[in-house]
């Protein structure tokens, strides 16, 4: 289940960077039963104005697994966001090391 959740989270794009929320590294955990799912995720930074965008498309992408009744999304900032969070795909688009 938890890889079937990953690859809708990689169909979730961040409109801004053009890189999904998986490979930023902005999910930070995820929990997961055949009918519900629990994830604690982040932003970029804290006054993201996308954050409605990102959070609703994360809930419709999970959603959208047949079996799943139940989103739940914590939204943290501790620990901030950083660079270093991102896979090796993503750093490579954005040109980091």
């Amino acid at each position: 289940m938890k890889e079937l959740i990953i690859q809708k989270l990689q169909e979730v794009i961040d409109p801004e960077l053009g890189i999904n929320v998986y490979d930023l590294g902005l999910i930070y955990r995820i929990e997961a039963d055949d009918q519900e799912v629990a994830l604690t995720m982040t932003l970029t930074t804290r006054g993201c104005p996308l954050h409605d965008s990102i959070t609703s498309g994360v809930r419709h992408a999970i959603g959208s697994i047949p079996t799943v009744k139940r989103v739940h999304i914590e939204l943290v900032w501790e620990p901030a966001w950083d660079p270093s969070r991102m896979s090796a795909a993503a750093k490579a688009v954005l040109g980091h090391r």
